[in-house]
C-alpha cells in the first residue's frame, strides 16, 4: 500500500499537482553566529536546493544553525559542546531566524500563524537559548519551547535524525566506521525504530513498577479493611450518646423558654408600679390647682391696694402746686420783711411818735422771727445735705481723676499694640484681597472655560490664538507656532494632574516657534494681549520625527515617566518637552513613602534624575521639596469640581477678610473708646472745677440765705404748720396701704412657694414614672431578644414549669455525662469522620488496585501485540531497505548485499563494483574513496525511501567522490527529488554545479556563498 501511495504521489508530481505544503524551510538568516557577522537571509525553493561555496564560506554554519534553532543539542552538530560556543567572539548574543511553511489541510494552527511560522532564536554568551514564534504578519504568538516541540512533532521534523539532516561529521563517521553495530544503530535511528524500542522498554519498565506497587497495595488493603471494621464498630456504639444528646437538646429548648418566662415575670411588678404612680399623679394636679386659685386671689387684693397707693400719689401730686404757691408767698413775705426793716430804720427818728406802732411791730417781728426760725431749720438741713453731696461728688471726681489717668496709660499701651496688630492685619488683609482677586480671576476663567478649554490658560489666550491663526492664514509665519504646550497634551491618569503641572510649571503656557523670525512676530502679537508677564517662547526647528529616547529614558516596572502618562499627538511638542524638561527621565510616583523608597534608598532607578508625587512634591536622591500647589489649573478633568473648589476657597478667603475687617472695626472702636475716655477725663476735670466754684457759690449763697431766712423765719411758721398736717395725713394713709401691700406680698410669695413645691414634686413623680417606663421598655426589648434567641433554638414555644436554675444544673450534669462517654469512646464527629474516611480509603484503594491489575493485564496484552508488530515492521523495513539499496547500486552496475542480524543488532554491507558474475562481494572498507562515497549515497537513498520527513539535508556528501561517481550520485538524488515534489532537498557542496546537473530538473535552486571575513578564533 505504501509503494502504491508513493507511486500515486509520483504521478501527481509528474502532472505538477503536488508541492510541499508544511514543514519545508522557506528562509533562514544568521547574525553573529559562529564566525559570521551576518549570513542571509537565504530563500530556499520548494524542491531541490544546492548551497554551493568554498570551505569557510558558511555552508556548515547554515546547517548548524538549522539544528540549533529547531531545538537540537550542541553535541548533535559536532561543532561544539556548548551553545555559547556558537556566539561570535566579542558579541553578547547570536540570532537565527527560520521560516517554515504552514499551508494546506495539515497546517499547524493556521488561524493563529497563517501560512508561515517564523522561529527566532537568540543564544546568549552565557549559553541560554530563547525562542520567539511569530505568525506571518510578524506578531509574536509564543515564547515557549513546548510550542516549538509541538510544531516539530506536527511536521514530523527530527533534527537529530541523520535521514533528515546528515552532517559532514556523521557522513565521515559512517564512511570510516568498521563496526557493523554502528551501521545497525544508524539504520535504527534513521527509521525511528530505536525510539520505538526505547519507548517500549520504558513502558515495560513502568508496568513492572506498577505491578510491584499493586502487590504492595494488596498487602496494605488487608490492614485498611481491619481499620475500617474497627471504625465501623465504634460508629455503631454511638446510639447511647445520641439519646443523651437528644435529651440535652430538649433541655436546652426548655432552658431557652424558661429564660423568656423569667424575664416576663420581672416585667409585671414594673407595670404595677407605673399604674399606681399614674393614679397618684392626679392628687398632685389637684393640689397645684388649689394653690393656683389662692395665688390669683391674693394677686387681686394686691392689685386693689396698689390702686389705693396710686390714688395717694395722685393727691401728693395735686398738693405740689399749693406748695409752690406757699413758697412764692414766703418769698413775698421775705420781701415785705426787707421793706419793713427799711421802714423801721426810717422811723427811728420818729420813735417817740410811733412808740405804740413800734411795740406792735416789735411783737409782729418776734412772731415772724419765730416762724422764720422754724422754716430756716428745715432749709438749713437741706443745704447741709446738699453741701455733703457736693463734697462727696468732689471726692468721687478726684478718685475718678486718678483712675482715668491709669486707664489712659493702659489705653495708650493698648493703642500701640493695636496699631502693630492693625498694620499686620492690614498686610494680611491686602494678601487675602490679592488671593481673593486671584481666586476670582481663576474662577471666572474656569467658568468661561466651560465652553472653551483654552480659557483655562488665561482670559487673553483665545484672542492670542485667534491672532496667530489670522497671521498664519495671511502667510506671515513660515511655520505656525504651537502653544500653549499645556493645551497640546492630554493626561492618561487624571490623578497625576498636579504632579505633571508641578513638573512642567511655566512650560504649560509656553509656545514653540520654528525660527527667530516667527518668534519676533509672535512676541509682537503677545504684546497686544499680555501687558505684564508673557508666556515663554521656545525656538527650535520643527521636525515630524519623534526623538528616540529608549536608551536614556527611565524604564521602571511599577511607575511611569511623565512622557508615558501624556498623550501627545504632535512630535514637535513631545520633542520640546524632552529638550526643555527631560520628561523621559522623570518618574511619577503617587505615594510619598513609595517615592522616598524608590528615590532615596541609595540606588535610584537608572537614568532617573527626579520624581514627583501626586501632590506635586519633588523628590531627588538626597533632597525632598514639598509643593504648595493645591490643585491642577490646566489638566484637571472634572471642570465643575474645580469651579466648586475655587468658589469654596473664595468664600473662605472672603470670610477671613470679613474677620479681618471685624477685628479692624473692633480696633477702631477701642480707639474711639480711648478718645472718649480722654474727653471724659477732661470733662471730669472741668466738672470738678465747676463743682468747686458751685460749692463756693453755694456757701456764699448759704450765708446770704441764712441772713434772709433768719429775717423771714417768723412769717413762714403758720404755712409750715399747715403743710405738715397735710403731709402727715398723707403719710399715714400711705403707710397703711404700704403695710397691706407688704402683707399681700408675703401671702403671695407663700402661696407661690406651695404651688412650686407641689409642681416640683409632680416633676419628680413624672420623672420616676418615665424611668419606670424606660425600664419597662428595656425589659420588653430583653424579652423580645430572648424570644428571638429561643425561637432560633426551638421555634415552638414550650410551657416550662421548672426554673432556669434547675434546668441549667441538669444540663451541666448531662453534659458531664456525655463528656465522660465521649472520653471513653472519643468525639462523635471524629468517630464519624474517621469511619467515613476509613470506608472511603478502603473503597478507593480497593477500586484502584482492581483497576491497576486490569490495566497491567491489558498493558501486557497490548505490549505483546506491539512487540509482534514491531518485529514485523522491522523486518518489513529491512527488506525494503535492501531492495532500494540494490536498486540504486544497480544504476551503476554495482551489486550489493545487506545482511541484518536483529538478534546481535548488527548490519553488514557488501558491495561489488564490477558487473562480472564471478566478481566477489567485498566489504565497504576495501572500496576506494569514491566507491565508498557512492555506496554511502545509495544507503542514504534507501533510507530516504523508507522514512518520512518534510526536508532532507546533506552536507558535503560528494567530498570524496570522483566526477563520474559524483555525477551519477547527483542524477540519482535528483531523480528521487523529481519523484518527490512534496519534499524539500538541501545539498551543501563545495563542488561546482555547472556540468550536466542543471538540465535534470526544472525545480532546482542554487545558492552561491562567498567567503566572509572571519575572526582569528575560527
Amino acid at each position: 500500500l505504501r509503494e502504491q501511495d508513493q507511486l500515486q504521489q509520483c504521478c501527481q508530481i509528474l502532472n505538477g499537482d503536488v508541492s510541499g505544503e508544511v514543514g519545508i524551510i522557506e528562509k533562514i538568516s544568521l547574525k553573529n553566529f559562529m564566525c559570521h557577522a551576518l549570513l542571509g537571509p537565504f530563500a530556499f525553493g520548494d524542491n531541490v536546493n544546492f548551497v554551493v561555496g568554498n570551505n569557510g564560506s558558511g555552508k556548515s554554519a547554515v546547517l548548524t544553525a538549522l539544528i540549533v534553532a529547531l531545538g537540537g543539542k550542541a553535541q548533535a552538530t559536532n561543532r561544539g559542546s556548548s551553545l555559547k560556543g556558537f556566539v561570535k567572539e566579542g558579541e553578547s548574543s547570536a540570532d537565527v531566524s527560520i521560516a517554515l511553511r504552514n499551508r494546506g489541510e495539515d497546517a499547524f494552527k493556521p488561524e493563529v500563524y497563517g501560512q508561515t511560522i517564523t522561529v527566532d532564536v537568540r543564544i546568549s554568551s552565557e549559553g541560554l537559548r530563547t525562542y520567539k514564534l511569530k505568525s506571518r504578519n510578524g506578531q509574536i504568538v509564543s515564547t515557549k519551547k513546548e510550542e516549538l516541540v509541538a510544531i516539530l512533532d506536527h511536521f514530523n521534523i527530527q533534527v537529530d535524525n541523520p535521514v533528515s539532516i546528515l552532517t559532514q561529521e556523521m557522513s565521515k563517521h559512517f564512511l570510516h566506521s568498521k563496526s557493523e553495530e554502528d551501521k545497525y544503530k544508524f539504520f535504527m535511528k534513521a527509521t525511528q525504530l530505536e525510539q520505538m524500542k526505547e519507548d517500549y522498554k520504558h513502558i515495560m519498565k513502568t508496568r513492572t513498577y506498577t505491578k510491584t506497587a499493586v502487590e504492595g497495595h494488596e498487602e496494605s488493603l488487608d490492614e485498611l479493611k481491619r481499620k475500617y471494621q474497627e471504625k465501623e464498630e465504634r460508629y455503631k456504639s454511638l446510639s447511647s450518646i445520641d439519646t443523651m444528646n437528644k435529651k440535652l437538646e430538649d433541655l436546652q429548648h426548655h432552658m431557652a423558654w424558661a429564660l423568656v418566662t423569667e424575664l416576663e415575670n420581672e416585667m409585671k411588678p414594673v407595670k404595677d408600679n407605673i399604674e399606681n404612680d399614674e393614679k397618684f399623679t392626679v392628687k398632685f394636679d389637684q393640689k397645684i390647682e388649689e394653690w393656683k386659685a389662692k395665688v390669683e386671689e391674693i394677686e387681686l387684693r394686691y392689685k386693689q391696694n396698689q390702686e389705693r397707693l396710686d390714688q395717694v400719689s395722685v393727691q401728693v401730686d395735686q398738693l405740689q402746686p399749693q406748695c409752690a404757691q406757699i413758697k412764692s408767698q414766703v418769698q413775698e413775705r421775705r420781701n415785705d420783711v426787707k421793706k419793713a426793716e427799711a421802714f423801721v430804720h426810717r422811723l427811728k427818728t420818729n420813735l417817740r411818735d410811733l412808740e405804740k406802732d413800734k411795740e406792735q411791730l416789735t411783737k409782729r417781728i418776734d412772731e415772724l422771727k419765730f416762724s422764720i426760725s422754724q422754716a430756716t431749720a428745715a432749709d438749713s438741713q437741706k443745704r447741709m445735705e446738699k453741701l455733703r453731696q457736693l463734697q462727696g461728688q468732689l471726692d468721687a471726681k478726684t478718685f475718678t481723676d486718678s483712675t482715668l489717668g491709669q486707664q489712659i496709660d493702659q489705653f495708650q499701651t493698648a493703642v500701640a499694640t493695636s496699631k502693630d496688630e492693625l498694620d499686620k492685619m492690614r498686610r494680611e488683609e491686602q494678601d487675602i484681597q490679592h488671593s481673593v482677586s486671584s481666586k476670582e480671576r481663576n474662577l471666572r476663567a474656569m467658568e468661561n472655560s466651560r465652553n472653551s478649554h483654552i480659557r483655562r490658560f488665561g482670559e487673553n489666550m483665545p484672542a492670542l490664538l485667534a491672532a496667530v491663526d489670522d497671521a498664519h492664514h495671511r502667510r506671515q509665519f513660515r511655520r505656525k507656532p504651537l502653544g500653549p504646550l499645556g493645551f497640546c497634551i492630554c493626561l492618561k491618569d487624571p490623578e497625576l494632574a498636579v504632579a505633571v503641572e508641578s513638573c512642567l510649571k511655566s512650560l504649560m503656557l509656553a509656545f514653540c516657534c520654528d525660527n527667530h523670525r516667527d518668534e519676533a512676530l509672535l512676541q509682537s502679537l503677545m504684546s497686544r494681549y499680555f501687558k505684564d508677564k508673557r508666556p515663554q517662547i521656545i525656538v527650535s526647528e520643527f521636525t515630524d520625527k519623534r526623538y528616540n529616547v529608549e536608551e536614556r529614558a527611565v524604564h521602571h516596572p511599577e511607575f511611569p515617566t511623565v512622557l508615558q502618562v501624556l498623550e501627545i499627538d504632535d512630535p514637535v511638542v513631545s520633542n520640546c518637552l524632552i529638550d526643555m524638561r527631560g520628561i523621559e527621565t522623570i518618574l511619577l510616583i503617587k505615594g510619598k513613602k513609595e517615592a522616598r523608597r524608590v528615590m532615596q534608598s541609595g540606588h535610584p532607578p537608572q537614568n532617573c534624575r527626579e520624581a514627583f508625587t501626586k501632590e506635586g512634591d519633588q523628590v531627588y536622591a538626597n533632597r525632598y521639596y514639598s509643593s504648595d500647589v493645591q490643585r491642577a489649573l490646566y489638566l484637571s478633568g472634572d471642570l465643575e469640581e474645580e469651579i466648586r473648589s475655587l468658589f469654596i476657597n473664595c468664600a473662605i478667603l472672603q470670610c477671613q477678610n470679613e474677620g479681618g475687617k471685624s477685628m479692624n472695626y473692633d480696633l477702631n472702636e477701642i480707639s474711639e473708646k480711648l478718645q472718649d475716655s480722654k474727653k471724659d477725663f477732661e470733662k471730669a476735670n472741668q466738672d470738678m472745677a465747676q463743682q468747686k466754684r458751685a460749692l463756693e457759690e453755694a456757701e456764699k449763697a448759704y450765708r446770704q440765705k441764712m441772713e434772709i431766712i433768719t429775717n423771714i423765719a417768723e412769717e413762714a411758721e403758720p404755712i409750715k404748720v399747715h403743710d405738715i398736717s397735710t403731709f402727715t395725713s398723707l403719710c399715714v394713709c400711705a403707710c397703711v396701704v404700704q403695710e397691706e401691700l407688704s402683707k399681700n406680698d408675703q401671702e403671695l410669695e407663700k402661696c407661690k412657694h406651695h404651688r412650686k413645691h407641689f409642681e416640683d414634686k409632680r416633676k419628680v413623680h413624672l420623672s420616676k414614672i418615665q424611668e419606670l417606663k424606660h425600664s419597662l421598655q428595656q425589659k420588653e426589648k430583653e424579652v423580645k431578644s430572648a424570644i428571638v434567641k429561643a425561637t432560633q433554638i426551638c421555634p415552638e414555644r414550650l410551657e416550662v414549669k421548672r426554673t432556669a436554675k434547675s434546668l441549667d444544673s441538669e444540663i451541666s450534669r448531662l453534659k458531664g455525662k456525655i463528656s465522660a462517654h465521649q472520653e471513653q469512646q472519643g468525639d462523635r464527629d471524629v468517630i464519624i469522620r474517621e469511619y467515613q474516611e476509613a470506608a472511603q480509603n478502603y473503597s478507593t484503594i480497593s477500586r484502584q488496585v482492581k483497576c491497576l491489575k486490569r490495566f497491567n493485564e491489558l498493558l501486557y496484552d497490548i505490549m505483546c501485540k506491539r512487540h509482534a508488530a514491531y518485529s514485523v515492521l522491522r523486518r518489513y523495513l529491512s527488506v525494503r531497505c535492501k531492495y532500494y539499496f540494490n536498486a540504486t547500486l544497480s544504476q551503476r552496475g554495482y551489486k550489493g548485499r545487506m545482511t541484518f542480524d536483529h538478534g546481535r543488532e548488527a548490519l553488514s554491507i557488501s558491495v561489488q563494483p564490477g558487473e562480472k558474475e564471478e566478481a566477489v562481494l567485498n566489504d565497504m572498507r576495501s572500496l576506494s574513496g569514491g566507491e565508498r562515497s557512492f555506496s554511502t549515497v545509495c544507503f542514504v537513498l534507501s533510507l530516504w525511501a523508507i522514512s518520512d520527513a518534510p526536508f532532507r539535508c546533506l552536507d558535503e556528501f560528494d567530498v570524496f567522490m570522483d566526477m563520474v561517481n559524483r555525477r551519477l550520485s547527483m542524477d540519482m538524488m535528483l531523480k528521487l527529488a523529481s519523484s518527490q515534489r512534496y519534499r524539500q532537498f538541501i545539498f551543501l557542496t563545495p563542488q561546482s554545479m555547472r556540468y550536466g546537473i542543471c538540465s535534470v530538473t526544472p525545480f532546482k535552486r542554487s545558492l552561491y556563498m562567498m567567503i566572509a571575513a572571519r575572526q582569528s578564533s575560527c
